[in-house]
């Protein structure tokens, strides 16, 4: 929002949220059904045919860029600026389609209004010339004054500082304006394309063109990394003078009054506002080498949906806590499809996060793999080698510490990672599971004064590392299962006063759960109203209960000081991280020089060290629970 907001701040269709698409639906669906199904020739337009499918190419063509963009970014080859993104960023640009609705209302009316507008032909050269010319001349020219003019401190505060909150752009950022100052917008670009539609050499070709071309040149000069050539001014130097760079439009993003120009900066040479630090910025950024970060989190894509909560999907999904229930992501089952046969064909990490926090950078990578093959054997050996070669290219970079992420570290898979270190003795990079900090983490969640708890679900190295230290804590342990009694027994009867505090439950009516996968639903019908579910899994349980309790799966509150955060972490809330990503964190901070990984002997005595390195670092515990 800007400073002051103006008359015309807000977009007309605000208050209708995610049903805002249903503006454009009456002229969509007659314009569709006359082209398809009506038998006069005469009423098939196919100018107005077309109106719904260049705008649904704008929205793809905008979301290639912000992938793009944000890989890009994230690997750090050619970035501008080196700050962070923040959710409040994330939630001010989230309507960047707002402006594709108003264009598609304004084409739809046009196409209506004027008899001009219909029956379109799909290319004349006279017109496609004609709008390039008007664009170099008029549009230009009248937009640097105007851009000025919304520089001006009472425009500015009521209207233009929205567009400057962000310091750090994103292609996105581009569109992101008040609805007065789209309306300005819209007059001025509308100036080529009105004129040859009342020219009579207005075409399909010419205004689909143009607007796509005005799409382009923005996303690009929004990128906060250079990707123009210097070999494009080597061959042609007064390109200099017609073309801008990201590194350009950057400066005027944090110099505020220089590089007014729209995508030609001539207009800045002319009349004296070119920011001086322009080509040497635009240098630098060129010779900006791929960053390499000292931890690494490896984790993997979870449901075929998860794609687009990744950072580099969709950034208004991604601000959000991972959730299966958004309806139009059913829609997108065709898209859905094929990125999981690219994911299946590429079979390569890929980054998905940048960080930095202290002096550390940190980044996530991510396996092309879905939760559900990590269940099928025959995928083990392929699994193991993706993950191998991401330890192996985590070694050769330089990183100091890469932590496992969810199924990554399976017993069933690798044995919680012994067997990358057996098989690499002498890996330098510290492999980390974070097992003592998901158990700290447990232990910390259960209220105090708690006497017993009932532990249910598979057990893993975490499940047998609770039962051991609770029962050091002098609380009952109970289980309803007999064959998990007695591998729990088993593992406690070294310590016989561990051993006596478990015990084989014939109820479920303990107030306290802890749960762990393949907790069956049947079993949680059988729990007591106000029972606590603690998970002390990967992933969580299936909420079943109105009447209960849910904690989250493991996990901690980071610093304000941990920068770039702007994405949740699967299901977790916004700024909080899982213990097995945050334990990677801390192992590094600490400079430990060991592998936490594999055996399970050494976890009892880690669990208050890691607890209390992780606090001074000023991680917190979620205090709530949903």
């Amino acid at each position: 929002m800007a400073f002051n907001p103006g008359i015309l701040t807000d977009w007309p269709w605000k208050s209708l949220g995610s049903f805002k698409y249903m503006i454009l639906a009456p002229w969509a669906i007659q314009n569709t059904y006359s082209y398809m199904f009506k038998a006069d020739e005469k009423e098939k337009d196919q100018s107005h045919f077309l109106i719904l499918p260049f705008l649904l190419w704008r929205f793809l063509h905008n979301q290639i860029w912000i992938t793009l963009s944000r890989y890009r970014t994230t690997k750090g080859n050619n970035r501008i600026l080196d700050r962070g993104l923040e959710f409040d960023q994330v939630d001010r640009e989230r309507n960047w389609d707002d402006q594709i609705l108003l264009n598609g209302i304004l084409l739809y009316v046009v196409s209506k209004t004027v008899k001009r507008a219909s029956n379109l032909p799909l290319w004349r050269a006279d017109g496609v010339v004609m709008t390039i010319l008007l664009h170099v001349g008029p549009v230009e020219f009248l937009y640097y004054w105007l851009h000025r003019a919304l520089h001006h401190h009472f425009l500015y505060s009521r209207y233009h500082s929205h567009h400057h909150s962000s310091i750090v752009t994103e292609p996105i950022t581009s569109v992101i304006h008040p609805f007065a100052e789209h309306l300005a917008y819209f007059v001025l670009f509308a100036t080529p394309i009105l004129t040859t539609l009342f020219t009579g050499t207005v075409s399909i070709a010419s205004y689909t063109g143009y607007i796509t071309f005005i799409d382009f040149m923005n996303n690009m000069g929004h990128c906060n990394f250079e990707l123009v050539p210097i070999w494009l001014f080597s061959i042609f130097p007064p390109l200099k003078y017609l073309m801008y760079t990201p590194s350009f439009h950057s400066l005027h993003h944090t110099q505020f009054r220089t590089n007014y120009s729209l995508f030609m900066p001539i207009y800045d040479y002319i009349y004296g506002t070119m920011d001086k630090s322009s080509d040497s910025l635009y240098e630098t950024s060129l010779k900006r080498e791929e960053e390499v970060p000292d931890v690494v989190h490896l984790t993997h894509l979870t449901t075929p949906e998860s794609i687009y909560h990744l950072r580099l999907g969709f950034a208004s999904l991604a601000s959000k806590p991972h959730t299966s229930s958004i309806w139009y992501l059913w829609l997108m089952w065709p898209v859905t499809m094929w990125t999981m046969m690219l994911a299946w064909i590429y079979g390569r990490t890929f980054v998905v996060e940048r960080h930095r926090f202290d002096k550390l950078r940190l980044q996530t990578w991510s396996i092309p793999k879905y939760k559900f093959q990590y269940s099928l054997q025959w995928q083990n050996q392929f699994i193991n080698g993706l993950i191998e070669e991401a330890i192996l290219e985590a070694e050769e970079k330089g990183v100091k510490v890469l932590s496992l992420g969810l199924l990554n570290q399976s017993e069933e898979l690798n044995g919680h990672g012994r067997l990358y270190v057996e098989k690499n003795p002498k890996l330098k990079v510290k492999l980390v599971d974070g097992s003592s900090l998901a158990v700290a983490v447990v232990l910390n969640n259960i209220p105090k004064g708690t006497t017993q708890v009932l532990l249910r679900g598979k057990l893993t190295k975490v499940a047998y590392a609770l039962a051991l230290a609770l029962c050091q804590k002098g609380i009952q342990v109970a289980t309803v299962n007999e064959d998990e009694y007695l591998k729990l027994n088993k593992s406690l009867t070294p310590n016989l006063s561990c051993a006596s505090k478990l015990v084989l439950s014939k109820c479920s009516s303990q107030k306290i759960w802890l749960v762990g996968d393949e907790l069956s639903d049947e079993e949680q019908l059988k729990a007591s109203k106000g029972t606590i579910f603690i998970p002390f899994s990967q992933f969580p349980p299936k909420k079943l209960r109105k009447d209960c309790f849910y904690h989250y799966t493991p996990a901690m509150v980071t610093p304000t000081s941990l920068e770039n955060l702007h994405t949740c972490e699967n299901w977790l809330p916004r700024r909080v991280m899982s213990a097995w990503r945050i334990a990677g964190m801390v192992h590094a901070l600490e400079g430990w020089n060991e592998h936490e990984c594999g055996n399970n002997d050494t976890i009892s005595n880690n669990i208050d060290k890691i607890w209390e390195a992780t606090l001074q670092h000023g991680f917190q515990p979620i205090m709530n629970f949903n």
